[in-house]
Formats: C-alpha cells, structure tokens, sequence
C-alpha cells in the first residue's frame, strides 16, 4: 500500500510519527532552461564562479549584478500567493469528488447492472483511507469533530439548561406530526411495487429517485383512488411509524429531531413518548375507515394515561393541529366507527395541547396549489427553471397530485369573507395601502366576458369557482368532508356536533368540555407568507390548466408606497411564511375567548415568537420563526419541556404582532368567556398598547 501511496501522491500517506522507512523522498523538482540573455539566465555565474577549491577575485560591477538578480528573485517569491490552502482545498476537491462520483455512478447505473454495487461491500475502508493524504485525513477528522460539538452544543443546550433548573419528564407526550413531517412508505407486493417495498415514496432519498427515473409509477403509488379516496388497485402505502416517521424529512433536514433530543435530555424515550404519524393524503374520516388512526390514537392516550398515572401532553405541528383537533371532536361522538368515550374523555385524559404553527383556519396557499397546480415556490422561479420544471412535472399534473390527495383539502382557507374580508376590505390590510387583502383572487389583464375569469374573487368566492374548474370527483371528496364556513350562532355550533365534515372547523363547533385543560398555540410572525393572488388565464396549449399566477407582475414598490409587496404575481402579507397571521393567530387570540367556541373556559395561552433568523444559519438559527424551521427554536423548545414536566403555569403570554387589533375587525360576534386564569404566573392579558383589551 506504501508503494502505492507513493504511485498517487509520490509521499507516504502517514503522520509525522510514522517510521523513516516508510515515506520516500520526494523528487526533486523539475528545472527549466531559460532563454540565453533573459534575466532568468544564470549562466553567466556559472561560469564567473570558479570551483569549491579555488580562490579568485570577482570584479565590484559583477557581484552588485548578482546582488541585483538575488534580490529581484526574493521579491518574486514573497509577491507569489502562497498556495497551501490551495493544495488543501485540491486534496478535498479530488477525495470528495472522488467519492460523490462512487456514489453517482452507483446511483445512477444500479438498475442498469453497469456495476456490481455487492463488490462495493468487499472494499476495504482501511485500504481507501491509506491513499488519502494525510493533511486531507487530518482535515477531515478536525471538521468532523468540531460539527460534532456544534450540533451536541445545539441540539441538547436547552434540554441541559431546564434540566438544571430541576424540571424532568411528568406528563406522557404524544406528537401529531405535519404534513411534510411524515414520511410515506410502500408495502404493496404487486410486481410494479416490488421495487419500492418499504421505501419512502415521500420523504426520502428514495422519492426523489423514484421521482427522477420513473416519474408515471410514483404518481401512480402517491395518488390515490379518485372515486374512493383510498389505495388505488394493486398499491399500498402507509404513514411510516415511530420517531424515525417524523425526525428528519431526509437525510440532514431535521423536522422534529431537535424536540425528541431536548425531550430525551430531561427523562423521555419510547416508553413515555410517542410519534402519532398518519397518512396526510387521506381525508379524516377515511383515516379512520382505512388506518383506524383515531382509535389507535386514543389507545394511546389512554394506556400512557393509565401507565404513567398522568395525563397526556399532545404536540401537534401545521395540520397536525387540525387532525387533533378533529379527533377530540371524534372521540367524544358516540356510534358505530366514532370514539365513544363521551365529553368527559379529554377533561379526564388531557392535560394539554401544544399547537405549533398550528393552520386552523388553513393556509391561503392551498388554493393555488389545487387550482393551478402553483404557489409562491414556483412563481418565484426563474425563466430557465420554470422552463425545466414544466417539461419535468407541468402545472396539470402537480395540480391533479394535490387534488388526488383529499387530506391537503382540508387546509383550504376557512372562515370566508368574514375573516379575509372582501373586494374593498380585510381586517389584516393596511391603512392606505393601494389593494386590499379582501381581493383574494385578481384577474389583472383583460381577459373575454364569457370565460368565467372576468372578476375578481374573495376568499368566499373563491372556493365555488375551483370546484365548477376541478373534476366532479375532486369537487365531491372535498365538500363531503370538510366545512369551509362560520357558525354565528350557539344552535349552529351544537348541531354540528352531530356533522362530520364540520369537526375540522373551529368556527362552526366548540372546544371540548373540559374546564382544565390548557391549550397554548405556538407561532412564528414576522416573516413574508402568501396573501392573495394576480391570474391570469392560461393560453398555453400545452397547459390543461384553465388560469395560472400572473408571474409577470412584479409592480414597482414605489408605485405602492403603503403595500402590500407583490412579487411575480404574489401579494404577500404576515405570517411564518407558511400559514398567515389571520390562520394561526385569529382562533387562539379571539374564536377561543368566545363562549360560543368556548363553553367551558378552557384555558389558552399564546406565545408569539417572532421570526429573527440568524443570516449566516440556512435553517434561520435558534430564533427562527419559520414555519417548519420553528421546530428547533430555542424558545419553543423550552416551552415544550415545560409544559410536559409539568410546569407549564408560569408560562406567559407575548403577542408581538397586530393580530389581537386585527381579530377585533373580524366579522364575528359573540359572548366573551374569561380565559385569563389560564394565564399562568400572574400574567396578564394585554394588547399592543398593554391595556387588558377584556376589561
């Protein structure tokens, strides 16, 4: 190997305590003849210089010459970069380039036979890492364990600092996951599915290849039955299960890793912890008909109830959130298929509900993506990736995978013109700004009167219009599990306690009766999110899309002095950047202080966190407020640990944004119910000018 060595680098490859007689010497350095009479010509010293053994006089006008030459050599060479990092980042380009090509190569020719990826497993770790250089190897290591220490310091500091404060593990924790939190993975056995057997087809390495060579099979797995709502014929994918279902998205992008860390710092694993993953293509009531997931979910609450002789803390993340909120209304329901436990079961199994970056009233950019099969993501591209991405995956077809997913339907946006306003007004607009929010759907160009696309649309308006554009099946799953309205009166909020399709919505049914539970929402403000919409019609034959987003309308900000920013044919407002102010903000602020929603005074605390990214940190730092990137916030993982170690009283309320003056704009009325006892600590409830806006 020695020798080896010595063939590739013309060095040994061993550190400075490595025996004499294994490095070479290394060869001298190639010389060069300069040109007769250049400066670089020596040869005229060569000859004026006598031998060793004699002694001969040197005339005064040759050495100040020589004087000369030397010292223009020696500037020469202290002007030359010195190329040692340079050598250093050569050695990480050819060993790193080195092994990504391995990689690649195997990557891309396994399905080919090209290459036996087998023989890989008889490689000799060992006898790669001997070619390496040493300085390489070194460097590795040194980086390796500084990354090390970082994620060690980042990941555990929190859990480390509450530890000492004596907080440990109290109340047994469930977490109800988001949608790009779960990952979903194949057991179908029929011979096209015999490849994909128990890989991720979302969430993975594994998606994104089967997405890249053989794009028609995986939307075949990934969509489902269009007049069932459930597995196509022949294919089988479920939620993956455990804490690997929810801890990293794919390999390096963490989602719920750093809780399940800080969680395991004060006394928590798989024995008092639990990971509730679900199929978030399915709409709510076929998770049940088809994963049973509400009865093993409340299976779940019950024997960590009983085991730890606790009552269960429940995380829910984005439309986790919406899925608990489901569930509690299923579990109290009595029948064939429903929970059965009664309305005491929350009060008497939960303890509390921690709702992180929770869309209770949807997030607005759900109905560009069933509509046209776009979102700022996209609009925001450049020419040349719109270009590729079209060719690759066209707007019809990412509009109909998010319409064969009926459980993504459940975050349209909720609560109509009395929440996001209408033509001339909204509550979240700002004063003077040149268009209002309320204008939800914009048609900017001029477009025939008979088209159907000749107004502009509200929030309201909007929802009709995709159903008579989208399939008739698209329409029907939709409209006969989800509820998009208000409830204005306590009549209307106990008849749909009888009415599955409304349990999703907070403004048309209640709370649970369950005078001491405490329910403490979690957001991230601060941050650009999707408001509102320029469309335009979509005249590319191509296209089977009948509208898209107007991505050419980027107005000048001067031209709206007062807002709102419009990008590429996005108005963009406040938010996480994910789900708006008005979604996460408006229920825990407002909807839940009314005796309508809340007729049992269950407590609710809010703690606003806003959005400060660390600009050198690609996931926003410890005080990100982003939507998903909110999961390894520093602060919010210190209220989690509080909350389930049992000390969740002394939590205080913090509203940073407007989102208290906005809910007083929305067009809901109704009794006032006394939540500040929830407000632990002694805290008090108070506004932006710090006045109790309940006295």
């Amino acid at each position: 190997m020695s020798g080896l060595r010595r063939r590739i680098f013309g060095v040994g490859a061993g550190d400075e305590d490595s025996p004499a007689s294994t490095r070479a010497p290394s060869p001298a350095p190639a010389t060069r003849t300069p040109a007769p009479g250049s400066k670089d010509d020596t040869s005229y010293f060569d000859n004026a210089v006598p031998a060793a053994d004699e002694l001969v006089s040197v005339p005064f006008h040759k050495l100040e010459r020589l004087n000369s030459y030397v010292t223009e050599a020696k500037e020469k060479q202290e002007k030359r970069p010195k190329n040692k990092g340079r050598k250093r980042r050569n050695f990480w380009i050819f060993g790193l380039g080195g092994v990504f090509g391995l990689l690649l190569a195997g990557f891309m020719a396994n399905s080919a036979d090209v290459i036996d990826l087998k023989s890989l497993t008889d490689m000799n770790l060992d006898s790669l890492i001997d070619v390496l250089p040493a300085g390489l190897i070194r460097d590795a290591q040194a980086m390796q364990k500084s990354e090390r220490d970082a994620v060690s310091y980042d990941s555990f500091s929190v859990g480390l600092a509450v530890q000492a404060e004596g907080i440990e593990a109290v109340h047994p924790v469930i977490m109800i996951p988001g949608v790009i939190s779960t990952g979903i993975e194949s057991w179908g056995t029929a011979q096209e599915s015999r490849q994909y057997f128990r890989k991720r087809l979302w969430g993975s390495w594994s998606m994104m290849r089967a997405l890249v060579l053989d794009k028609p099979s995986w939307k075949r797995h990934i969509m489902l039955d269009k007049d069932t709502g459930l597995d196509p014929p022949g294919i089988k994918l479920r939620a993956a299960q455990g804490f690997d279902a929810a801890d990293f998205f794919i390999t390096g992008y963490w989602i719920w890793n750093k809780i399940l860390e800080n969680l395991a710092t004060i006394g928590y694993d798989p024995s008092n912890a639990f990971t509730a993953a679900y199929d978030w293509r399915l709409s709510y009531g076929n998770l049940e008909v088809r994963d049973q997931y509400f009865t093993r979910l409340k299976n779940h609450i019950e024997t960590g109830a009983r085991i730890q002789g606790k009552k269960v803390v429940l995380l829910s993340h984005s439309m986790g959130s919406q899925v608990l909120y489901y569930f509690f209304k299923w579990v109290e329901a009595e029948g064939d298929g429903f929970g059965n436990g009664g309305p005491k079961w929350v009060e008497e199994h939960v303890d509390s509900w921690i709702n992180i970056s929770g869309c209770m009233l949807g997030a607005l950019k759900d109905m560009p993506a069933v509509l046209s099969g776009e979102m700022k993501d996209t609009a925001q591209l450049n020419a040349f990736a719109v270009y590729g991405l079209e060719k690759f995956l066209a707007r019809h077809e990412r509009a109909e995978i998010f319409r064969a997913m009926p459980g993504l339907s459940s975050m349209l946006p909720i609560g109509g013109n009395a929440v996001w306003g209408n033509t001339t007004w909204a509550p979240d607009d700002i004063p003077g700004q040149n268009t209002s929010y309320g204008n939800f759907i914009t048609f900017r160009q001029n477009v025939e009167p008979d088209s159907g696309h000749s107004r502009n649309l509200t929030v309201e308006e909007s929802l009709p219009y995709l159903f008579s554009t989208a399939e008739p099946w698209y329409s029907k799953a939709v409209q006969s599990n989800f509820s998009f309205g208000v409830a204005h009166t306590d009549e209307e909020v106990a008849q749909n306690e009888f009415l599955p399709h409304k349990w999703v919505n907070p403004l048309e049914t209640r709370l649970p009766l369950a005078p001491s539970l405490k329910i403490y929402c979690f957001y991230g403000v601060g941050k650009d999110t999707e408001r509102a919409y320029f469309y335009r019609e979509d005249l590319d034959p191509l296209t089977k899309t009948n509208v898209t987003i107007d991505t050419a309308y980027s107005p000048d900000p001067k031209d709206f002095p007062r807002g709102p920013t419009i990008d590429h044919g996005v108005v963009m407002g406040e938010g996480d950047g994910t789900v708006p102010l008005l979604s996460s903000g408006y229920v825990c602020n407002k909807a839940w202080r009314l005796k309508r929603y809340n007729p049992a005074g269950v407590r609710v605390t809010v703690v606003e966190m806003l959005h400060e990214p660390d600009r050198f940190s690609p996931r926003g730092g410890p005080n990100t407020g982003d939507h998903v990137d909110i999961l390894g916030r520093s602060s919010l993982n210190d209220l989690i640990l509080r909350v389930a170690g049992g000390k969740g009283e002394g939590i205080e309320e913090q509203v940073v944004s407007k989102i208290r003056e906005y809910a007083e704009l929305v067009k809901i009325e109704g009794e006032s119910v006394d939540v500040r006892r929830g407000m632990g600590g002694g805290a008090k409830l108070m506004d932006q000018e710090g006045k109790d806006p309940y006295i």
